[in-house]
């Protein structure tokens, strides 16, 4: 059999699919391409529920391992991004009722930390004022999204940052595609006009650098 490079991961030169079947049949080590993967898409999603950065990471490595031990289940027709995704929003769900937070998804009313700003790399070499512009709007943008109900907050990070098609949504949190088009109207109709110009950016709630590898070798050691 062909010998497969880790590296393979960042261009997707392998698919999913290949992946898991030579896991399945004792690759075990070739994991960490999935979770490489889909670390910054699974931290996104969980951030839409859960605020504490130490907490989403508990999830995250919950969720990796959980689909790792039911890896066999998997469908191999199916998209492995979003089996994984049903899992780490179920174990968001877990982790919020242990908190007694109870959800109402027509009125959901969750505690926001109005202080909380993710550390995000930057990408290029900025000066001073550029970095507080840019730290700026991520902060504005963050808090406009983090204050919209879960149901949308959930579907608007998953359709315009994460760029996740409106029928793997709907898949995924298991309604309608009508109700997806819906409350991606509304959590836009929601944030203010200058905030949603803001939203084009991609590099929001970022997972990367030695925090994408630091969860990565905690799964690989887990497993």
């Amino acid at each position: 059999m062909e010998a497969l490079n880790i590296n393979d991961f960042s261009n997707h030169k392998i698919e999913d699919a290949d992946v898991i079947k030579r896991i399945l049949g004792g690759e075990k080590e070739l994991y960490e391409i999935l979770v490489k993967r889909n670390n910054q898409r699974l931290y996104r999603v969980i951030r839409s529920y859960l605020k504490d950065e130490s907490e989403i990471e508990d999830v995250m490595q919950n969720s990796y391992i959980k689909a790792y031990s039911k890896l066999y289940q998997f469908n191999l027709a199916s998209q492995f991004s979003t089996w994984l995704i049903r899992i780490a929003i179920n174990e968001s769900l877990t982790a919020l009722k242990k908190k007694g937070k109870t959800l109402y998804l027509n009125n959901q009313d969750l505690n926001i930390n109005n202080d909380l700003i993710l550390e995000i790399p930057d990408h290029k070499q900025l000066n001073p004022q550029e970095k507080m512009a840019q730290t700026e709007t991520k902060r504005l943008l963050e808090n406009a999204i983090d204050h919209l109900d879960l149901k949308y907050r959930t579907v608007y990070v998953m359709k315009e940052i994460e760029e996740i098609s409106l029928k793997e949504i709907a898949t995924t949190l298991d309604i309608s595609l009508a109700n997806v088009k819906i409350r991606l109207h509304r959590s836009k109709e929601m944030l203010k006009e200058t905030l949603f110009k803001l939203s084009n950016t991609t590099d929001i709630f970022e997972f990367g650098y030695s925090r994408c590898d630091r969860i990565t070798e905690k799964v690989m050691r887990s497993i």
